[in-house]
């Protein structure tokens, strides 16, 4: 965070000094109770309902306490502690992001969708941080109140910035936009997810959409050209630069001779009328995708395309998102754990389309969380997308995943099909089947422990 003396934020917030020194700078800031209080010469809001531990706070002092908490209450700070009262702490709370997103003039990206999210954030990472101080939000870590920490975590130092969007329900994306103030916004796709939080598949396309309205005046928009959902996104209030990627005639990054190769995916992007070869570490279309993404998005803050394609072939791909690894009996395990949603599984069965041809293809699924009504609706059409592929083994794993396994049966899948309520059994059917012909994925969600563990003790080095 770029310091700040205390006076000066007491006369930005037109607030009364209650106790305390204001001849002092803060360089940490913090949500009291959202956000753990670590550091010295941390800025705290506090909020009228907190119980504060005023020893706590004194015991990192010097600290700035900004509150609307009644005068009365306030005079308890410790003599290590100043205090700050305003009138509204919400008012004060938004005055006080927009002041310091402002102080900054920097390419700020945020990116949004369904699947992509952090790999395309870690793709622009990787590319910039070779000749640049890169400030972004860490790994998926993208729920709405890590925003704050994550805006004043810029300083005099950061070239760019670029955080994920998270989406649980709807009023999440704009309501990050509005501290990020981003100048350039992404939506890698829109699939189906959320849809607890979004009533309906409608409403999800509603919600992301909300990066349109959230992206500076004159910013820029990168949008998927071959998505069908996100070709339902309104641009009509949009006045900015709109830039789309995919395969596609539409489409201002295009790529094309997309190949599997060794350890990657090779593929050409063509461009303003100029052709370049490019390569990805990490299988799948999806992946030439979020690359497309990145590199649309360093080309509009000034980078050679060139050089961006040259600095992404070095990029390392994210563990549990389709990672390969040896497996037990010389069988190759395709770990896929990260995420899951309809979209996501869909993208790994084309990567075990060309991966898996002539082997003995084991598929392990999990449930799919955050469907709201629809979770039968959607696991049925994953059984439908499965029943149409040589899939030798079929394993389901939670009571939501079993509508996969009924609905691959009923629409005639050859699979040897097994359903289980958890992880345990699953082992002694697999064994038998784990040989140099076995390529296996496993796709669950993150928030399943059992199953990334399971996913660990299928690999060799377990």
């Amino acid at each position: 965070m770029k310091p700040l003396r205390v006076k000066d934020i007491r006369n930005l917030l037109e607030g009364e000094l209650i106790s305390g020194s204001e001849l002092w700078s803060v360089n940490h800031a913090i949500y009291y109770k959202r956000h753990d209080l670590t550091k010295r010469n941390s800025l705290m809001f506090v909020s009228r309902s907190d119980d504060v531990n005023w020893n706590e706070i004194n015991n990192k002092g010097p600290s700035l306490v900004i509150s609307d908490k009644p005068s009365s209450e306030l005079k308890n700070a410790l003599s290590d502690t100043t205090v700050i009262k305003v009138k509204s702490l919400v008012q004060a709370y938004w005055k006080f992001m927009d002041y310091y997103r402002n102080l900054f003039q920097i390419p700020v990206v945020t990116i949004t969708g369904t699947c992509g999210k952090t790999t395309t954030k870690e793709m622009i990472k990787h590319i910039l941080i070779k000749d640049r101080s890169v400030q972004a939000s860490i790994s998926s870590k993208n729920e709405p109140r890590q925003s704050f920490p994550y805006l004043t975590g810029i300083d005099e130092k950061t070239k760019a910035a670029v955080f994920e969007l998270g989406l649980g329900n709807t009023g999440n994306i704009k309501h990050q936009c509005m501290i990020y103030q981003p100048t350039i916004g992404i939506i890698t796709n829109i699939g189906v997810h959320h849809l607890d939080g979004c009533g309906n598949l409608e409403g999800y396309i509603n919600a992301k959409s909300e990066i349109v309205d959230g992206i500076k005046k004159d910013g820029t928009l990168i949008l998927n050209a071959d998505d069908t959902n996100t070709k339902k996104v309104s641009l009509h209030s949009f006045k900015g630069k709109v830039i789309y990627f995919g395969e596609s005639s539409k489409a201002d990054f295009r790529a094309s001779n997309i190949q599997f190769t060794e350890n990657g995916m090779n593929f050409q992007i063509n461009f303003m009328n100029k052709k370049y070869t490019a390569f990805i570490p990490g299988y799948g279309e999806h992946q030439v995708y979020n690359a497309l993404a990145a590199i649309a998005a360093v080309n509009e803050m000034g980078m050679d395309i060139k050089e961006a394609i040259s600095r992404l072939k070095t990029y390392k791909n994210m563990s549990r998102h389709l990672e390969f690894s040896s497996g037990k009996g010389g069988s190759t395990i395709i770990d896929d754990t990260w995420t899951n949603n309809p979209t996501s599984v869909e993208a790994a069965l084309k990567v075990l389309d060309s991966i898996g041809a002539g082997k003995n293809v084991i598929l392990v699924l999990g449930d799919i969380k955050r469907l709201g009504n629809f979770e039968k609706k959607y696991h049925a059409e994953i059984g439908s997308l499965v029943a149409k592929r040589d899939i030798h083994t079929l394993i389901t794993i939670g009571s939501k995943a079993e509508e996969i396994a009924r609905k691959a049966m009923e629409d005639g899948s050859k699979a040897d099909v097994h359903m289980f309520k958890d992880t345990q059994g699953v082992m002694e059917v697999l064994q038998p089947k784990l040989d140099n012909q076995a390529v296996l994925l496993i796709k669950g969600p993150m928030s399943s422990r059992s199953m990334i563990e399971f996913a660990n003790n299928l690999k060799e080095n377990s």
